[in-house]
């Protein structure tokens, strides 16, 4: 079986990950307690230590604002420490899966983004994101950077759970109605990462080395984060909050988003005939 060496294990998608994976490998899982992104040292000696065949990257400094306060930080984590990663799997013959976001991009767009489609983060999450798929791609080693967007579970911290409590505790909720994108429900990315390692087999690095690059990988279909929000209410039991939509520039955030960052499938479907479902039948299996 393929080792696998897997980073944020306790984190939404990692936790998935966990159990998607273990039906194809020796998953071996490091949580952030066990393995420090910010430390290049550290990253080296863990893959040393466990010669994997596949290195699973999930982990990633995701508090968008909280970037703008720590940028160094988040570039560390978010820029340098996915080359490390590649560097190491290239040294040891193996494969890196690498998980990059939607705010790669400026949100200029009205039409779903491609991977061939030019890159402008406008906030330091979004650019140290994009460094490290960069230094990714200069290390040459087999790799796919999956691109998602709006990640939420039914762990951790994101915007399904928050809404979720704050319609309990509130009378009324204001909501983002000018930002369009994807919800994408991390256990489907999981699942769908697990279906292109398990197409690789035994050469997982094999196949991946010929496949090579960024794939975008979100839910079908789009919405705005009100429309989202929307959802999840109409969807809740008992007494719940009235819901208000705004303008983005009522709600004032300190890393800017794209006003539009809805993802193109196409190329994942082609090379790997992988497709997630639209986002608010995605919904529907996450509540149930």
């Amino acid at each position: 079986m393929t080792r696998i060496l897997l980073t944020g294990a306790n984190g939404q998608v990692g936790w998935e990950l966990l159990r998607t994976l273990s039906t194809l490998g020796d998953v071996i899982p490091l949580e952030r307690g066990a393995l420090d992104l910010a430390d290049a040292d550290a990253i080296a000696r863990a893959v040393r230590d466990t010669k994997p065949g596949l290195i699973v990257n999930p982990a990633a400094h995701t508090a968008v604002d909280k970037a703008e306060a720590e940028p160094e930080l988040a570039m560390v984590i978010n820029g340098h420490a996915p080359g490390v990663l590649a560097e190491e799997a290239k040294r040891l013959g193996a494969a890196l899966i690498h998980y990059s976001t939607d705010y790669v991009f400026n949100g200029a767009k009205t039409t779903p983004y491609t991977e061939r489609d030019a890159t402008g983060p406008k906030s330091v999450y979004g650019v140290s994101k994009l460094a490290g798929e960069r230094a990714i791609q200069a290390v040459g080693a087999p790799h796919l950077i999956l691109r998602t967007s709006w990640v939420y579970g039914q762990r951790g911290k994101n915007f399904f759970l928050t809404m979720q409590r704050l319609a309990r505790e509130r009378e009324v909720l204001t909501v983002v109605d000018d930002q369009l994108g994807a919800p994408t429900w991390c256990r489907l990315l999981a699942e769908a990462t697990a279906q292109i390692v398990a197409q690789g087999g035994v050469d997982v690095a094999g196949y991946l080395r010929e496949r090579s690059g960024v794939y975008h990988m979100s839910c079908a279909g789009q919405t705005s984060w009100h429309g989202f929000a929307h959802a999840i209410l109409d969807r809740m039991t008992g007494p719940v909050a009235q819901l208000r939509p705004i303008p983005g520039a009522s709600y004032p955030t300190p890393a800017a988003r794209p006003a539009y960052s809805v993802l193109d499938n196409t190329r994942l479907a082609e090379t790997f005939n992988v497709r997630l479902p639209d986002w608010l039948d995605a919904l529907d299996m996450a509540i149930a």
